[in-house]
């Protein structure tokens, strides 16, 4: 399981102009065709527009919006029931946009969640927006119904109920007790899915500072990264 903004690719101001590491879209091309691996890539963005990133020559199994949505590698796509007071809150908080964006903010709307970007403003447009968004939070009392997220580069308000942990948990059921599973993620938000790695598996943060964290190893994008997957599909395919 494989985290996108920050693990397969760098982080960018556009978040459009976010594509793979060199490397990355040729080792997991061959992740798909040996087999070997169920690869599950699991973001915060909203799938149709991962999708298009990712350039990968047959479509792997994507969770999106922080696991709200599914789209199986056979094209079949999911999005689990949000609860209508945290549809309300996010109505809501849609009405900051403009407030936002004339700060230098940048919105994304998605499934279950509302994220507002700061990536390459300075410290005191980062501060203005943080305070304009926990004002407005505060005062309408979103946090009944929304959570409030922290990530490299912004912060986001989400429907309770889902996290990159619960994906980690459903892909273990499936896969059964025989399967070894693997999580690579960089962000706060990837915590709770090294937390749900089951015994035997492993989790791993990809960045290039260590911060404190539940995974059990740590790694530098790119090289360190890419070097994990080689010597992953390597072992898989003469296991």
């Amino acid at each position: 399981m494989l985290d996108y903004d920050g693990t397969l690719a760098p982080f960018c101001v556009n978040p459009a102009d976010a594509v793979p590491y060199a490397g990355v879209v040729p080792l997991l091309d061959r992740f798909m065709e040996a087999g070997h691996t169920r690869l599950v890539i699991v973001s915060g963005r909203w799938t149709k527009d991962l999708i298009p990133l990712l350039g990968l020559k047959q479509s792997p199994e994507v969770w999106g919006s922080h696991g709200w949505e599914r789209l199986q590698a056979n094209g079949e796509y999911d999005v689990a029931r949000i609860n209508q007071g945290a549809l309300d809150a996010l109505v809501t908080a849609d009405d900051w946009i403009d407030q936002i964006e004339s700060l230098g903010g940048r919105c994304e709307r998605k499934p279950g969640g509302l994220a507002f970007h700061w990536r390459g403003l300075d410290n005191g447009q980062v501060a203005n927006i943080r305070e304009r968004i926990f004002r407005n939070w505060r005062e309408l009392n979103l946090g009944r119904n929304l959570g409030w997220h922290d990530f490299d580069g912004g912060i986001e308000l989400r429907a309770s109920g889902r996290d990159k942990g619960d994906v980690v948990r459903a892909v273990a059921t499936e896969a059964g007790n025989r399967a070894v599973l693997g999580y690579l993620g960089d962000d706060l938000t990837d915590e709770q899915a090294f937390k749900a790695v089951p015994s035997g598996g492993v989790s791993v943060l990809v960045r290039p500072q260590f911060r404190p964290t539940a995974a059990d190893v740590w790694l530098r994008p790119p090289e360190g990264m890419l070097e994990f997957l080689t010597r992953w599909h390597e072992t898989a395919t003469t296991a």
